[in-house]
């Protein structure tokens, strides 16, 4: 088995222009992997710490300088001669050398570029595409299939334009809708709500993940102009897709009451509850991500409560990929699914632990890209081969977004193949020799 020959990290930028850690890694085989880390706009409390240098002279003190020299000179040497497909004692051996609850010394934006590398490095090693590697070495999922994809087509809050106050609306195909079915509609959707958008004279300017960020009166204006753009389209809403919305409820919550556009007076947490009902009623809005701030528990357990059977109540902030705020989150049944975000917490094997919890709890698990995005596509493979139920990746728009469609379409074409073998010699699945990646696709 080839062992890690060398490691280098560099500073480069995100999506956004902000900084982030990109690392390259060599195997002593002379294969070598590179991956880079994606950051935050809207960081929960309760995330790992991304470490940033604080020089207001040089990129407007947003560097990851610091966090490149830790990955070059504290992390490489002690990973190399290492065998790259023993992910859990190495990303062990990575927490180690930080020493921090919340990898404040070294940065999870250095740990977790070397985590990945790692697991690359691993697929690399047994020449399979990094989706199966990553489902023959966790068993997360017994077929590989395409997740359902959540496409954000509007933005708002610190995504979008003040005016809107939640950070995303979103269309979800239904179940029935094959991969290459839904990218269809979201792209159709995209471009249809532009020419809605135009024809209303209202601003189609992007907000920083590529959704339009439209001058609207309130947020109950963005479901309403995405209902009209349906209807000029071939697809029926409550039928063919639904609404989703990230809330990020956190952004907008003040002295315990939660300040929305949609009303004067401010909502108290029952009132904020009635108006989700009211959404789910009247606008098909199927998927709740941070709909309250993360303290606010008891409200988080009542909306469950009363609208968890039917609709998924997400934890994005409240739960920051953490293993111990997703057992408190079991355990008081503040919701029903989790967002995976790996930048939250740090390292490959911590976000298997969190997922196999979440598993054990019955919820649905999406996995899910960040404001300040890179063009590595890893995040892509990572959702087919855990055996994700959904992908958040954005819009299809922008090439760091596209850049994980283009992946899944790559991992559809493969499972494609894969299934016409296997029929052909009525043989099992065989492990793949490119490098794509899979999904498939719940509602």
């Amino acid at each position: 088995m080839p062992t890690i020959h060398s490691v280098q990290g560099r500073e480069i930028l995100d999506s956004r222009g902000i900084p982030t850690v990109e690392c390259t890694l060599w195997l002593d085989s002379g294969q070598s992997v590179t991956t880079s880390v994606p950051t935050g706009t809207s960081k929960g409390k309760y995330e790992a710490l991304e470490l940033r240098d604080g020089d207001t002279g040089r990129m407007l003190g947003q560097g990851v300088l610091h966090a490149v020299e830790a990955l070059n000179t504290v992390i490489a040497p002690q990973l190399i001669g290492k065998d790259p497909t023993q992910q859990a004692e190495l990303d062990q051996l990575l927490v180690g050398l930080d020493g921090t609850a919340n990898k404040a010394k070294l940065g999870a934006n250095s740990i977790l570029a070397a985590s990945q590398a790692i697991l690359k490095a691993g697929a690399a090693a047994n020449n399979w595409p990094v989706y199966y590697y990553v489902q023959q070495k966790y068993q997360l999922t017994q077929s590989l299939s395409i997740p359902t994809c959540i496409y954000c087509l509007i933005n708002g809050g610190e995504h979008g334009a003040d005016n809107l106050d939640i950070q995303e609306f979103q269309i979800i195909p239904a179940s029935y809708v094959d991969y290459l079915a839904s990218l269809n509609m979201a792209m159709v959707l995209f471009h249809k709500l532009e020419e809605v958008l135009i024809a209303k004279g209202a601003i189609h300017s992007v907000g920083l993940q590529g959704g339009f960020a439209p001058n609207l009166y309130n947020n109950t204006d963005a479901l309403e102009i995405l209902v009209e753009t349906i209807k000029t389209s071939p697809y029926t809403l409550a039928q063919d897709l639904f609404f989703g919305v990230d809330i990020a409820a956190a952004e907008f919550f003040e002295a315990g009451k939660y300040h929305l556009k949609d009303k004067t007076q401010p909502f108290s947490s029952q009132e904020l509850i009635e108006y989700y009902k009211s959404m789910r009623n009247s606008y098909h809005v199927f998927y709740l991500e941070d709909p309250f701030d993360d303290d606010d528990a008891k409200s988080w357990q009542a909306l469950t409560a009363e609208l968890g059977e039917t609709t998924l109540i997400v934890g994005d902030s409240l739960l920051a990929t953490n293993k111990a705020k997703t057992e408190q989150a079991i355990k008081d049944r503040t919701c029903n699914a989790i967002l995976i975000k790996p930048n939250q917490i740090g390292t490959i094997t911590e976000t298997v632990e969190v997922i196999q919890l979440a598993r054990s709890a019955g919820w649905q698990v999406i996995f899910s890209h960040r404001s300040g995005e890179t063009n590595d596509n890893l995040i892509a493979d990572l959702a087919v081969g855990m055996g994700s139920d959904y992908v958040k990746f954005g819009p299809p728009n922008r090439g760091e977004r596209i850049e994980k469609y283009n992946r899944l379409t790559q991992i559809y074409s493969d499972l494609q193949i894969m299934s016409q073998q296997a029929a052909a010699t009525a043989a099992p699945q065989t492990a793949p020799e490119s490098t794509s990646s899979s999904v498939e696709s719940p509602a």
